[in-house]
């Protein structure tokens, strides 16, 4: 058999591969699409209370440093000022960090879902192997990631350069304006070359994400050989299948044989079938029948049947019927009531049986 590494990748990855890939932290994923969306959250955030914001942190340094130069700040306190400063500043800018931590973790989760995986975050020393950073230095991920970046670069290069050549004729008149009128005209500017940097940005994210989509089904792709033994893991070997199979027809066949002499009667046609009948007027509605087949096997019914005294009544319709309408333990219908209970009656008159037992 050729070996399944060796065969041709064309058939799409089976959900348990596409799992187990999952599990291993292996999906498909673009680092373009988080980054687009922290770039946009902290655009909307700023265009929405950008100006609050700048305002809030130069009134605050403004009284700090002016508290300051009216109290001496000696060297056991200027640690403690400094942890004061930072730690309000952070909670200033606090909304804006949660703001942009949360379009990340929506980057991610749109793409993968809810995922973590150990084995992803497990120690591989073979990413730190000197042969294998150089080799994945010249692969073609590498250079597709390079051309990538240049692209980027062009595009969001000439973006920004044609946004702020429209703003320049803006510019020069903003020497005549007030600190407000300056921060509101730099917030504009800022604002409308993030948008368009990140619409951009945002287009090439959505490629990207495609391009990695393709590139990781391909990696999972299974070679039909493969396809095969995943079907044969989870379904079971056809041939132990097959043989579980034959051993449960062969133990059903022997209870059957074994009911055989306890029968009241084998009905034939009277060659090709046989059924066994069984009929106790205290524990059954209905005759049952406890065996029955064809060509050989009703042959061995007939051979058992005489070994052991049970008398073999030749009727073919009746045979037909019970062979074609009655499974095995199951009680006759009442449309063959009449014509199997004739040949109880016949069977116990020639047992001694009074006809009264029918």
């Amino acid at each position: 058999m050729p070996d399944p590494k060796d065969q041709e990748k064309t058939e799409p990855a089976s959900p348990k591969r596409q799992e187990e890939a999952r599990k291993e932290g292996h999906v498909a994923r673009s680092r373009e699409v988080p980054s687009v969306l922290v770039l946009l959250a902290g655009l909307t955030f700023l265009s929405f209370w950008g100006s609050g914001l700048f305002f809030v942190i130069l009134e605050t340094t403004r009284d700090l440093f002016t508290g300051t130069a009216e109290v001496r700040i000696n060297q056991d306190m200027a640690a403690p000022f400094f942890r004061y400063l930072i730690t309000k500043y952070v909670w200033m800018l606090f909304p804006l960090f949660a703001f942009i931590l949360l379009a990340a973790l929506i980057g991610n989760y749109i793409q993968i879902g809810f995922l973590f995986s150990a084995k992803a975050i497990a120690p591989n020393f073979s990413k730190i192997s000197p042969v294998s950073g150089f080799k994945k230095l010249f692969s073609k991920q590498s250079l597709a990631e390079f051309l990538k970046n240049l692209m980027k670069i062009a595009i969001v290069g000439s973006v920004a350069f044609y946004t702020l050549k429209a703003q320049l004729p803006h510019v020069f008149p903003m020497v005549q304006m007030d600190l407000a009128g300056i921060v509101t005209m730099i917030k504009e500017v800022a604002l409308s070359l993030g948008f368009r940097t990140a619409w951009v940005l945002a287009a090439l994210a959505a490629l990207d994400y495609a391009f990695q989509r393709w590139e990781y089904e391909k990696k999972l792709r299974m070679s039909k050989q493969e396809v095969k033994d995943e079907l044969k893991q989870r379904e079971g070997d056809p041939l132990v299948k097959a043989r579980i199979r034959s051993i449960q027809r062969e133990m059903a066949r022997r209870r059957m044989m074994a009911a055989v002499p306890k029968a009241d009667v084998v009905i034939t046609n009277p060659v090709r079938l046989a059924v066994a009948l069984e009929y106790m007027k205290d524990n059954m509605n209905a005759p049952r029948v406890t065996a029955k087949g064809a060509e050989m096997i009703a042959e061995k019914i007939k051979e058992i049947a005489r070994g052991n005294g049970v008398p073999i009544v030749e009727d073919k319709p009746l045979a037909q019927a019970l062979f074609r309408n009655v499974e095995i333990g199951k009680e006759i219908p009442s449309s063959l009531f009449k014509a199997v209970a004739e040949i109880l009656a016949y069977v116990y008159k020639l047992k001694g049986k009074s006809e009264n037992s029918v």
